[in-house]
This record gives structure tokens, C-alpha cells and sequence, in this order.
């Protein structure tokens, strides 16, 4: 019984539950903006991306257009099981996906062997989600904005998907928090394996907004400060990585 991540950029995610394949908050092509336009800010990837083959459930932590991208969505089968935050279901189910399971922080499902728990995520206004999830093949937790919900009871996981950097933007402070909360991550779960996520792939952002946002810290930095026995991945986009015991 193996867990596997292979990483997508940015925010995307291939999670392998011993073959059960979950597609978390993927932008595999086109472009991307926020409310109240392209003009504030714009991302663009460098190159498309396949759809993975074999999906078995979708995993979407926020509604937002980077975590639930639209065009992305567009090009799933309309018929794959989606779990996610409530402005996320809301996003797939004007889409036309047709099983759709909303989770509000302390609810839990269990899809197919699964148990996918939310957890309080990122406040983007409304309070979206994380997830704790557990299979007979391991356990693991991601929220991609770095922000951990207090009510979580400690534990041991095989891993932890989380932001190393903070990102923000001047006056208004961090809206990702990797680098300030990885050290109450790494005492929560005591995770055998740390993966970066959030700030990687080949993306480029255009707009008003991008000439000042700020990333406070580095990957390696965050990395070498864990605890001596924590495996850290300066996660690289189609590269696969195993999480089982060993």
C-alpha cells in the first residue's frame, strides 16, 4: 500500500491513495484572474498541462480561480465525484458536475476508503478549507495559504502539503503564511515529510499587483530549519513523490 504526490504547480496537486488518484485544486491551462479584472492581477502558465488519466475524485480547498480554475474544470469529465469547500461546489456545480459533496470546516466524508476531513483554511474573505486526509495506505494534511486551524487535536502524519514562503502585499500583510506557520505545522503533526507547494511552476503574473507583492523567505531557508529527521521537497512540477513508511 503505497501514497504517492506528484506535484502540478501552483497549487495542484495528483495525490496516489494505493491507486485511489485525487486531483486536488489543479490550473493545468489558460490563464487566470481576480475580481476586478485582469488589470489587478493576471496569471499565466508557461506551458498547458495534460489532464491526469484515471481520475476518482476531485479536491477543491477554495472557490477562488486559482484553487477551482474554470477552464481547467471545463476539460474534467462532468461525471467525477468533486469534494470541496462551498464556494467551491458552488463553482463545479455551475459547471454541470453532477456528484458534488460541500464540506464546511469540522464536517467529514469518507469517498471511496477516504476519510477527507475540512479543516478551517484561508479567510479570502469567508473562511475556506484545508483537509486532513486518511487511507489505509497513509495520512496527510494540506492547506495551500499556510493557515492552520487551531481546533486540529496533535497527531503523527506521513505528510504535510503546505506553502515555505510567506507571500503578501505591502500595508495589507501576508495572505499566504507558509514560512510563519511551518513551525506550528511541523509540532502539530510531526509529518516524516514536508512538501512545498503554492509558490512553485512555471507561472507568470502580470497586473497591478504584481510589481509589489512581496515573498518574504525562501524554500531552503524554511527547509533547513525543520526538525533534524523531517524530509523536506522543494516540490518540482511532474516530479513524483513516494510518502509511504519505510
Amino acid at each position: 500500500m503505497t501514497l504517492a504526490a506528484t506535484y502540478l504547480g501552483a497549487n495542484g496537486w495528483l495525490l496516489d491513495f494505493a491507486g485511489l488518484r485525487v486531483l486536488v485544486d489543479p490550473w493545468l491551462e489558460g490563464s487566470l484572474s481576480f475580481p476586478p479584472g485582469p488589470w489587478l492581477l493576471e496569471g499565466t502558465l508557461g506551458a498547458p498541462q495534460p489532464v491526469p488519466e484515471q481520475l476518482d475524485l476531485l479536491l477543491l480547498t477554495q472557490g477562488l480561480a486559482d484553487h477551482a480554475h474554470p477552464d481547467t474544470l471545463k476539460l474534467l469529465s462532468r461525471t467525477l465525484p468533486v469534494v470541496g469547500s462551498k464556494a467551491a461546489s458552488r463553482v463545479v456545480r455551475d459547471l454541470g458536475f453532477e456528484s458534488v459533496t460541500s464540506l464546511k470546516p469540522g464536517e467529514s466524508v469518507n469517498q471511496q476508503g477516504l476519510r477527507i476531513q475540512a479543516t478551517a483554511g484561508a479567510p479570502v474573505p469567508a473562511v475556506e478549507n484545508g483537509y486532513l486526509l486518511e487511507h489505509s495506505s497513509g495520512t496527510l494534511y494540506l492547506e495551500p495559504h499556510g493557515f492552520l486551524d487551531p481546533t486540529i487535536p496533535r497527531q503523527q502524519l506521513d505528510a504535510v502539503i503546505t506553502p515555505m514562503v510567506d507571500l503578501g502585499l505591502p500595508i495589507f500583510g501576508s495572505f499566504v503564511k507558509g514560512k510563519s506557520v511551518l513551525p506550528q505545522l511541523v509540532e502539530r503533526f510531526q509529518p516524516r515529510t514536508v512538501l512545498a507547494s503554492t509558490s512553485g511552476g512555471d507561472v507568470r503574473f502580470e497586473g497591478a499587483l504584481s510589481g509589489i507583492l512581496q515573498m518574504q523567505g525562501s524554500i531552503a531557508e524554511s527547509g533547513q530549519r525543520l526538525p533534524e529527521g523531517t524530509r523536506w521537497i522543494d516540490s518540482q512540477p511532474g516530479e513524483r513523490y513516494s510518502l509511504s513508511q519505510t
